[in-house]
């Protein structure tokens, strides 16, 4: 079995509401919950939320009523880690023991249903401990990205023995991109955060990771989404 699931907390200090907030014809989690419910890949959703209003709309829609998030998962300082244990074992209790624990970020409607598929091809193929979503980092902290020393003056981030003096030289780097992570049940019961475990990307467009958290982040991806749907 395979969970689909989806965490939207209702507080937001960037554009505030903004999981319900209508972006292109329907409220923003609307386009996580449509890409999870049209997936066959997807046996049942779960949405893990303090907001009334989204609960009731997820369960409307098809989601487990597995209740409100307890408090202590609700404030703008809990880790999704472990939201995701808690809905987990919530999940679990109304269906059936998952095999697999699909997560979609809320603020990121971007993300195609390829990329729920070939995320879950991944995993399933290389049996690391969880794929995370990811894009090529648009700098590099070997190359432009710099910090000051004790005197102020500027460094590259992280120098190498030989100077590199353009981008092509510089070492892969990628961007955790919140969009999609498909993660081994096992996993996320023991660990207490993403990386200590295997831990592969997902390498995805960088057009299609763009995550909401702020009003100009609003505005670009609601461009971008009604460029989609005028084709």
């Amino acid at each position: 079995m395979i969970i689909g699931h989806i965490g939207a907390r209702e507080g937001s200090r960037g554009v505030v509401g903004k999981n319900m907030l209508p972006i292109c014809g329907k409220p923003m989690i609307d386009w996580s919950l449509d890409l999870l419910f049209d997936s066959e890949l997807i046996d049942v959703v779960v949405v893990s939320t303090d907001s009334q209003q989204m609960y009731d709309h997820s369960v409307d829609r098809g989601a487990l009523a597995i209740g409100l998030r307890p408090a202590a998962l609700a404030s703008d300082t809990a880790g999704k880690w472990q939201v995701w244990q808690h809905s987990l074992d919530a999940a679990e209790q109304l269906s059936a023991p998952a095999d697999l624990f699909v997560d979609l970020d809320c603020t990121s409607p971007l993300r195609l249903p390829e990329d729920i598929e070939k995320a879950i091809s991944l995993f399933n193929k290389e049996r690391p401990d969880m794929v995370m979503s990811c894009c090529e980092a648009r700098k590099n902290p070997y190359f432009n990205l710099v910090e000051p020393d004790e005197s102020g003056a500027l460094q590259v981030s992280k120098p190498l023995a030989s100077n590199v003096v353009a981008r092509q030289q510089a070492p892969v780097v990628y961007e955790h991109a919140a969009s999609t992570y498909v993660l081994d049940p096992k996993y996320l019961r023991s660990a207490s955060s993403l990386y200590e475990g295997r831990v592969i990307p997902y390498v995805m467009p960088i057009e299609r990771c763009l995550d909401i958290d702020s009003e100009l982040d609003f505005r670009i991806v609601e461009f971008l989404l009604q460029d989609r749907l005028n084709g």
